[in-house]
């Protein structure tokens, strides 16, 4: 049988149950279940509004739509979430340049840049191979952002970290992603297409990637432009990319204070542009430094001006070095890089004012043009034909 005790602290709990607000239990249960709801909610943007507050949403579904000129758009999922962007509606705009353009977001905007911010942890962005539109020819005047008519830059942010694939972003008013992320990071098939600058030479500085991040994969990108396909400042790996029409594959420009190391540039295939591959120092730049770089089987074809250039004298090409950034283990191995430049051009130029090591160019094979032209300091040059 129950003792004395075990039957009062049954009674007692009896009445504390007793006491509590007819409902109460539920509303608990209910509050829970509402939250639990909104982590997993699927949410809809389609305005720059509806953009505001998508913390708690893990599934996010970008519609077609404008940004108003003088907006932004920032994308700030919860955690983990999962961006994708459709676009099966058509965008209509009473501007002319929007109007006849299918499946795509058309900012008209006239902000400071970025105009569109990424800015998730863990994200899986996707953006079902539809577009996103900076409108730069109505900001394109030769001049870039040394001059001329204001233009936002970047167009797009790339924030917190994880998966961006599949989107072509178009017509950027200068550089075009910036990715400033902050853990891992996957970028892969993503095309930047900015060759309409090309008419007129008034796209300018219009630079595909610009990585100022660590722990960031490119792969099977896309870049058309009049500027970087990609300018590296950090640690990258990159591969797959194809470049047309601009400055090629770039670290740098690196400027006091930077250090870059342990890059892999492999695979890749470079065409119809002013550069091939750069590393490119600031003549004036101090406490900074480039190692570990290597260039493994890329395909460098059509470049009027320099193939490989290495220097230490940016922003001239080869002029007068500086010594405050050293530049060490630069190598071409792991497969041949070929390199073909057009008369005028030079294939490799080393401009070095504080260069050492041993290089191993033993993977590099460039031809054609005026020749080389080697400065290298304290690094000795082994193998390769240039």
């Amino acid at each position: 049988m129950p003792s004395l005790n075990n039957l009062i602290q049954i009674a007692a709990l009896l009445t504390v149950a007793a006491a509590i607000p007819t409902g109460f239990e539920n509303e608990l249960t209910e509050r829970a279940t509402e939250t639990d709801t909104a982590k997993r909610a699927t949410c809809t943007v389609n305005s720059v509004a509806s953009a505001a507050n998508l913390s708690g949403c893990t599934t996010v579904v970008i519609t077609a739509f404008t940004v108003p000129s003088g907006s932004t758009l920032t994308l700030a999922a919860a955690s983990g979430a999962t961006i994708t962007q459709t676009g099966d509606i058509p965008v209509r705009s009473s501007l002319s340049f929007c109007t006849d353009e299918p499946y795509l977001i058309c900012i008209t905007a006239a902000a400071a840049g970025p105009l569109l911010t990424f800015s998730t942890n863990n994200v899986v962005y996707n953006g079902g191979d539809h577009k996103i539109n900076g409108n730069g020819a109505s900001y394109w005047d030769g001049q870039g952002t040394d001059g001329g008519v204001a233009k936002p830059h970047p167009f797009i942010k790339f924030k917190g970290y994880g998966t961006f694939e599949d989107v072509t972003i178009l017509n950027s008013p200068a550089q075009a992603i910036s990715v400033g992320t902050t853990g891992s990071t996957v970028i892969q098939g993503i095309t930047v297409d900015n060759s309409a600058g090309d008419a007129g030479a008034l796209g300018h500085n219009t630079d595909g990637f610009d990585i100022s991040a660590s722990s960031v994969t490119l792969s099977k990108n896309i870049v058309k432009n009049q500027d970087d396909c990609v300018a590296i400042n950090r640690l990258v790996d990159l591969t797959h990319m194809t470049c047309s029409g601009g400055h090629g594959i770039s670290i740098g420009s690196i400027a006091t204070g930077k250090a870059v190391s342990g890059v892999k540039i492999a695979r890749n295939t470079i065409t119809n542009g002013l550069y091939g591959l750069r590393i490119k120092v600031d003549a004036d730049a101090t406490s900074a430094s480039v190692s570990g770089v290597t260039y493994e089987a890329n395909v460098i074809s059509d470049i009027t001006e320099y193939g490989v250039l290495i220097t230490q004298s940016y922003p001239d090409n080869d002029g007068t070095p500086g010594t405050g950034a050293p530049i060490s283990g630069v190598a071409f191995t792991g497969g041949t890089t070929s390199v073909a430049v057009g008369s005028s051009a030079y294939t490799l130029v080393i401009d070095c004012g504080a260069c050492s090591g041993t290089w191993d160019f033993s993977g590099l094979h460039a031809t054609g043009g005026k020749g080389h032209i080697i400065a290298a300091n304290k690094a000795t040059i082994s193998g390769g034909t240039y």
